[in-house]
């Protein structure tokens, strides 16, 4: 029998036969998703600036799509 702790709560709970995994209940469930749609949880980014050559470049490449 696997044990895990609930990432919202800590509380011990079974892994196997737990519709809820990896949380122990419907309720540490709902609440994780409240966060995640609360936009509480992030993903880090990489941000890039496109350069004056990158844009010359795609409407370099869109003139000849749309030339075809």
């Amino acid at each position: 029998m696997t044990i895990i702790k609930c990432p919202h709560c800590d509380k011990e709970t079974e892994y196997k036969g737990n519709e809820f995994r990896p949380f122990c209940s419907e309720r540490c469930k709902l609440i994780d998703f409240g966060a995640w749609a609360d936009e509480k949880y992030a993903l880090e980014v990489e941000t890039s600036s496109m350069t004056e050559e990158d844009l010359e470049t795609i409407e370099k490449a869109s003139a000849r799509k749309s030339e075809e």
